[in-house]
This record gives structure tokens, sequence and C-alpha cells, in this order.
């Protein structure tokens, strides 16, 4: 049973990133400190327990804390192991602390305290990762590059475009993680071993003491359920954001099979080198990004796995996995915030590239059936024919002579038993047609490519992105404001007010 507890409510020290940071780690100890002292302002205000005694038990726990933090042997998450401290300070009378309590209770609101905190802190880190990102948005918005399907290169786009997209997602792995808090901070205190108790245990006041947005009212949902879908919760938004970190890592590695990339890691911290090869520069930021994303998903399934087919009340999905993960994300999305500003764009390659293969075909297609009414189909097959012809001569679309492109127009509209097979298009709206430039500028609905609407795209995400850091402020400053509550009423009732 004692081993079944640790792992119920053994947590990794950690320290939020709040404006009045606690002196103590955030260890198993310090939550179950915390906790104690609740109960001590509890049981003393409903009178479970007289004044005099809540002060004989405060000032066991304060005795005990202080003691821990000078001896981090003492520094448990187990209450049993920590109320013979108490009882060597007050005498056994202090163990009414733990009236209509279990460590049952103890663990399930432990391991809250813990993820509750660990999210706050992955806001933070996935706020800088954006920030990261719509920076280098807004400096290279309409560069042109080549965007790809199939890993096959499909559709020119702008720099700004790609980046946004990423950013975006982002942004809703931000709501995501909100509403994961959202589900962690409902209090499970007061629900006992899972049945609650004959002692009069004020839910309510539990909940606001610690700084619970609310309850999760029924006590075997609090203790033995509903861990289940928090960790999931928790462990899904964090494999989601790795799945698309690692998306982001893969899209710049692939330049490295180039030899000439358009997007390079700055030499350096970023980077290593080969011990027998002096060309290579091998690009180790991605390759650690790479490692941190799958860690991520891997921490994200392990708790998939143990949650999985077991019996409610039992240990497999009441570990440290979801915070794991969470904690992997956290390593992922500082290493990514960090590289970002070490990359490399080269624009005029990445225009080189855009323009050695035929990505602007689709418009062509689409010219000739808006501006011409060429029927679709038929467009779409002469282009087709077009970069075969194109590919097969080792031509790039700008070299491609307009006389060759009236033929194959003309034979594509003949297999097509078109009347007029006329290629309807000058020389000069041809070679327009044929730019990356047009094409970017020409896309007409929202959330495109075109200058416009990359520019409403930075902006909406900017104005976000200020909301989200405000509502991780906000929380934050909420959970202080909690714990200054706590420690002062506590504090009084040490004091025998």
């Amino acid at each position: 049973m004692r081993k079944y507890l640790l792992s119920c409510v053994t947590v990794m020290a950690f320290v939020m990133p709040a404006s009045a940071q606690q002196a103590r780690p955030r260890d198993a100890f310090y939550y179950l400190n915390e906790l104690n002292k609740a109960a001590t302002v509890m049981v003393v205000e409903t009178g479970i327990v007289p004044r005099p005694l809540g002060k004989q038990i405060a000032e066991s726990i304060a005795t005990v804390a202080k003691n821990a933090d000078a001896n981090p042997k003492l520094r448990s998450g187990d209450y049993l192991a920590v109320e013979p401290l108490y009882i060597n300070v007050g005498g056994p009378d202090v163990t009414r602390l733990h009236s209509g309590r279990s460590r049952q209770e103890i663990g399930a609101v432990s391991r809250r305290l813990s993820q509750r905190d660990k999210l706050l802190a992955t806001m933070v880190s996935l706020d800088k990762t954006r920030a990261a990102l719509l920076t280098w948005a807004a400096k290279y918005p309409n560069a042109l590059v080549p965007s790809y399907t199939h890993g096959v290169q499909a559709q020119p786009i702008s720099f700004g475009h790609y980046l946004l997209a990423y950013s975006e997602v982002l942004e809703r792995d931000s709501a995501r993680l909100r509403a994961a808090f959202n589900t962690v901070n409902q209090s499970a205190m007061g629900s006992a071993a899972l049945g609650t108790s004959s002692f009069p245990i004020d839910r309510k006041r539990l909940a606001q003491l610690m700084g619970f947005d609310g309850i999760i009212v029924n006590s075997l949902d609090a203790n033995e359920i509903a861990p289940i879908d928090a960790g999931v919760e928790i462990s899904s938004v964090a494999a989601s954001m790795a799945l698309s970190i690692g998306t982001f890592a893969s899209d710049i590695e692939a330049q490295y099979y180039m030899s000439t990339p358009w997007i390079l890691l700055a030499e350096g911290e970023l980077t290593g080198t080969s011990s027998i090869m002096p060309q290579k520069r091998n690009p180790t930021a991605l390759e650690r990004l790479r490692l941190d994303s799958s860690r991520t998903v891997g921490d994200a399934m392990l708790f998939f796995v143990n949650a999985h087919n077991v019996t409610a009340g039992m240990n497999d999905y009441k570990g440290a996995e979801p915070e794991r993960a969470l904690t992997s994300a956290i390593t992922m999305l500082d290493d990514v915030s960090t590289m970002i500003p070490g990359l490399l764009f080269n624009e005029k390659r990445a225009l080189d590239e855009v323009n050695a293969d035929y990505s602007v075909t689709t418009e062509l297609a689409d010219i000739l059936q808006r501006d011409a009414g060429v029927p679709f189909r038929v467009g779409h097959h002469f282009a087709s024919e077009m970069v075969e012809f194109g590919r097969g001569a080792r031509l790039r679309p700008a070299e491609i002579k307009y006389a060759d492109a009236k033929r194959i127009f003309t034979q594509a509209a003949k297999d097509f038993k078109l009347t007029d097979t006329s290629f309807p298009l000058t020389e000069a709206r041809f070679r327009v047609a044929l730019t990356a430039e047009n094409m970017v500028a020409s896309a007409k609905p929202m959330g495109g490519p075109q200058p416009s609407e990359v520019a409403n795209m930075l902006r909406d995400q900017q104005a976000q992105l200020q909301k989200d850091k405000a509502w991780t402020a906000d929380k934050t400053a909420a959970l202080d404001a909690a714990s200054k509550s706590l420690n002062d009423t506590f504090e009084a009732i040490r004091a025998g007010k």
C-alpha cells in the first residue's frame, strides 16, 4: 500500500513561472504541505477540531516544513511518512488533521496540482514558440517559396503563409491547453477514499483555499475515474504539439538533402561537425528537436496504454505520465524557440527552387477557364501535356517557347473535340501565367498566400497571442492570490487568532 501511494503522489520537482515564485520546489512534499494547510483551515473553520488544537496542528506542519527545507530526505509525498513527523512535534492529537481524508484523495489532488502548474508552464513555452514564428513571418511575409504534397513540389506560396500555418496550429494547441487546464483545475478534495465520510467536510471551502475553479462533485469520479480523462486530455495536447513541431522539423531537415538549401541552421551551437568529413555541418538542433517530439509522443502513448482496460481505482493510470509528456513538450518548445532565430532563409534560392519546377501550372489552367472560357479539364490536360514536354526537354517553365505552347494546346483541344483549337492567351499573358508572383498574387479566398491575407492572418494571430499571454498571467495571478490567502489564513490559525 505504501508503494502504491508513493506512486500516486510522487511528482517531479518543479517551480512555477509565477510572478511570485515559491522558495520551495514544487515537489510531492510541497503539494502535500499545501493540502495539509488547507485541511487545517477547513477542520478549524467547520469545528471538526477546536481552534487551540488547530493552532497545535498548524505549528506542527510549519515545523516539519522548515525541517524538510533543511533536510531533503524528509520531503516525502506520502502522508503516512510525514504524519509521524507531525506527531513528534505536536503529539498524536494532531492527526485529527486527517479527519475525513484519505491518501487516495491526497494522491488525486496532488496530481492535479502538479498538472495545473505544468500546464501553465507549457503555455509560457508555447507562447514563446508562437512569438518566434510570428516574428519570422513578419520579417519575410511575401517571400515566395515552394510548398509540397506527397513530397513533391505542389504550388508556390509565401514564406509568411508557410510560417503562419504552423503558428496557427499552435494557436489551436493553446486553446487545447486552456481547456485542459479548466478540466484539471477542479477539486477532488473532500472525497476521501471515494465515498466521502461522516465528517462535515466543506468541499467548497477546500476548493477555494487551493485555488480550484470548481469541484468534481461525484466522489468516486473525483478520485478514481476523472484521472483517466484528465490524463488523456493533457497527454493528447502534448502529443498534438509534438506532431506539428515534428513535421516542422522534418520540413527543414529535408533541406539538408539539397546541395543548395534555402533554409539552413546558422553554424555554431545549432550544428555539429564530422570527425572525418570536413564538409559536414550536421543539423544537430533539428535532430534534437525530432527526438524531443518523439519523446513527447511516447510519454503520451504510455499513458493511453496504462489507462486502457483497467478497473476503476487501479494504480495504472495514476502516475506522472501526463506531466512527463508536458515536460518533454516544454523541452521541445524551448528548443524550437531557440532554433528559429538561428535559421537562415535564402529568399533568392527559394524563388529559384519554385521557378525550377512546374508548380504554377495550376494557375495556368485556371486562367484558361476563368479568362478564356476553356473547360477546366481541357486546360488541365493542356497544362499536364506542357509539363511532360518541358520536363522531357529539360526546360524550366519560363523557357518553353510560345509556339510550342500553342501547338500543345491545339492538340489538347482536339483530344476533347473542341471546335476552336486556337490557343486563347497572348504570349505576354502566357508568360505572366507561368510566374509564381502572379499565382500567389492571384489567390482570392480567405487564408490564401496573397499579401493581403498574410497580413490579416499575421495581425489576427499576433492579437490572439497577446490574449493568450494575458490568460496565462491571469491564471497564474489567481493561483498566487489563492496561495497567499491560504497561507495568511493558516498563519492566523498558527498564531492562535
